[in-house]
């Protein structure tokens, strides 16, 4: 199949470190089909196969993400720091061997061609986690963030709480909680999580 123009250029407005990690994916994905197509969903590259999602790349600030679209595709040792499975990329020796990838675009294209769909439905639950207090009082500090964080799915609030919690001094959780309590307000960052350094 042909390549699509809109990867092209999505490839070349990303940073030096992230063009060749970007380049040698695509180079692989399709050298694993002449049926493998392209496209650009939620304004990051996909790679498709028999008219379904496959797998897709992206970059970001500081590093570069892969993945595999069904949830049965995957490694033993998948990452969850970044989009993807194999966690940050920010060098082509960060992603396994040629031939290891091979073997995931495979196994990723018969389970298309067993008629295999990806999980749909939701994913368990996961418990809530503490929201710092001094998190919350910022939160409610910004009558903007406030009407914002109360319309948050779980998932995000969790996400939040996560990256705070996290900070090993106070002057990191600080800074995260001023960070945080900014792009809630202003409705930016969206996909913050994989943004953040």
């Amino acid at each position: 199949m042909a390549m699509d123009p809109r990867i092209d250029a999505y490839i070349a407005t990303q940073a030096d470190f992230a063009r060749p990690i970007l380049i040698h994916i695509r180079a692989l994905m399709h050298a694993a089909s002449p049926d493998m197509g392209e496209a650009v969903k939620w304004g990051m590259p996909f790679f498709t196969y028999r008219d379904q999602n496959l797998a897709n790349m992206a970059a970001f600030k500081g590093h570069a993400a892969f993945g595999f679209w069904h949830d049965k595709v995957g490694r033993e040792d998948a990452s969850d720091d970044a989009m993807g499975q194999f966690g940050r990329l920010t060098a082509l020796a960060d992603l396994p061997s040629d031939a290891d990838i091979a073997g995931l675009i495979a196994q990723a294209m018969a389970l298309i061609d067993a008629g295999d769909r990806p999980r749909t439905g939701p994913k368990p639950p996961k418990a809530p986690l503490p929201v710092h207090p001094a998190f919350a009082a910022a939160i409610a500090a910004s009558p903007a963030a406030a009407a914002i964080w109360a319309a948050f799915p779980p998932g995000k609030v969790r996400d939040y709480c996560e990256w705070i919690n996290e900070a090993k001094t106070d002057a990191t959780r600080d800074k995260r909680i001023a960070q945080a309590v900014d792009w809630i307000g202003e409705g930016k960052g969206r996909n913050w999580k994989y943004e953040k350094k």
